[in-house]
């Protein structure tokens, strides 16, 4: 037996409920998984399923976290869950299952979750899309003629469909925020080094990859993080440590906050129409809301040189990390096993000189410095997500479009999300606005290094202002 009043509660609101003994964990399992059965084959979210597995989970003594009884899908990327298959993706790794555990997953567990399976993923997580020729194409539940986003797609397209009320996902370079935006959800790129990466933390691609989740409302976001987000007592690195919990945050005023804002990529690309709308709307609620905004033309930041250092030093890891799932599976990768972008990507990776790689890591950290010092002028930079709403399938095809075009074209439709993996910045995406056909737009607020706390009290303001729980896409229940 099913719980249908599944999809009008969030996580931490289903979690109330059986605490309160309405509904029961194995309930709410199952009435998970029939969601996924009804919706899974038009949007192809769920890739590995777990149900015998969750439902004993669900049917024994779960521990009494915060999300006790919740369903809770994991990302197919680098996050380790004992006795399932890791495949990142790819044929490559087709035959690969873990042994045990990753610190977060544990956390997770710990939380009261129950997990019930795997979402799908791009290879090797490099595309902003979630289409592939292992898992195959992650499709949008609010058109399913478009992008669900990536590399995350598979869990945004289960959170958005309310097969899920929140599900794991991870960034390197906007994979949590792109498919957020994409699917009309929340989606926090914390800190670096906020949540954990180990024990074995080699593919975090030297911190610029954090993982967290993907919810339809902030009080989830902050929860998770609460309970997730402390340093492993073997951890190289830790981020400055919180004043309070982030749910005592997310119920106090932000205060009159300066809030920059710009429009202006990278390249000098201009923001597609219907964007541009949503982010001077945007500008006017928070202005309204009391904060004083600052308009900038431009970040005066040398992006272009940014972005060359990292693809050295990116490219070269991502060398490095295949070269290091060969000696796994026991055969250097061949080509008929990477799909065509990332084939190029780890060739392109092997032919890296020491000195690309040296001077990258130093024009990326030169770069990053004057990034984080834009903001000694304001608290927190809202820009667009992305440059265009969620493109169509196909047009960020990383197995039939040649890898350069791709680029080209990917380039075109993402372009603010990466620098604040590099500066390790905490950087959301919130569900502010929709185009005329129907397609999520959301925008991004970054915040100064470690400074979670703004980010999550402005969240809270504005979903209070503009309230998105009600909007659901037309695949949903």
């Amino acid at each position: 037996m099913g719980f249908a009043e599944y999809g009008r509660h969030d996580a931490i609101g289903l979690a109330q409920l059986v605490r309160r003994r309405e509904v029961t964990p194995r309930e709410l399992l199952e009435e998970a998984i029939a969601r996924i059965e009804r919706h899974n084959p038009k949007l192809n979210a769920v890739v590995y399923e777990a149900y015998d597995e969750a439902r004993a989970a669900a049917d024994g003594k779960l521990p009494d976290g915060p999300f006790r009884g919740v369903p809770f899908l994991i990302k197919d990327m680098d996050l380790p869950v004992a006795g399932w298959p890791l495949a990142n993706g790819s044929a490559l790794l087709r035959n690969n299952c873990s042994t045990g555990d990753a610190e977060l997953v544990r956390r997770y567990r710990a939380a009261g979750l129950v997990l019930a399976g795997k979402t799908n993923v791009p290879e090797f997580g490099i595309p902003g899309t979630t289409e592939g020729r292992y898992y195959g194409i992650c499709r949008n539940p609010w058109n399913p003629d478009h992008s669900a986003g990536g590399s995350s797609g598979g869990s945004a397209a289960a959170v958005a469909s309310g097969m899920m009320p929140i599900a794991h996902g991870s960034d390197g370079l906007g994979s949590i925020r792109i498919p957020a935006a994409q699917c009309g959800l929340v989606g926090l790129k914390p800190t670096q080094y906020r949540n954990p990466g180990g024990p074995d933390d080699r593919n975090r691609a030297n911190g610029l990859v954090v993982d967290h989740v993907l919810t339809r409302s902030v009080r989830d976001c902050a929860a998770m993080l609460d309970w997730t987000g402390y340093p492993e007592d073997d951890a190289p690195y830790a981020p400055a440590p919180k004043a309070r919990p982030y749910t005592d945050e997310i119920r106090t005023p932000p205060g009159r906050l300066k809030i920059a804002f710009t429009g202006a990529t990278t390249h000098g690309r201009a923001l597609h129409k219907e964007v541009q709308i949503v982010l001077d709307a945007t500008a006017v609620l928070l202005g309204e809301l009391g904060h004083t905004m600052i308009e900038k033309t431009s970040l005066d930041i040398d992006w272009l040189a940014l972005y060359r250092a990292q693809g050295a030093v990116s490219g070269a890891m991502f060398a490095a990390n295949i070269d290091a799932w060969a000696e796994v599976v026991g055969h250097a990768p061949r080509e008929e096993e990477l799909e065509p972008l990332a084939w190029a990507a780890y060739r392109a990776g092997k032919g890296r000189t020491a000195t690309e790689v040296g001077e990258g890591l130093r024009t990326v950290r030169l770069l990053t410095r004057q990034i984080l010092a834009l903001w000694r002028d304001f608290d927190v930079l809202l820009t667009p997500v992305t440059i265009t709403p969620a493109p169509p399938i196909g047009h960020l095809d990383p197995v039939n479009v040649e890898p350069r075009e791709f680029n080209k074209r990917q380039g075109r439709a993402f372009n603010f999300t990466p620098p604040y993996n590099m500066t390790g910045q905490p950087s959301l995406s919130l569900p502010l606005g929709i185009s005329p056909d129907g397609l999520p737009i959301g925008m991004m607020f970054t915040a100064r290094y470690a400074d979670e706390a703004t980010l999550f009290r402005l969240a809270a303001q504005l979903e209070e202002a503009r309230p998105w729980s009600d909007r659901h896409p037309p695949i949903w229940n």
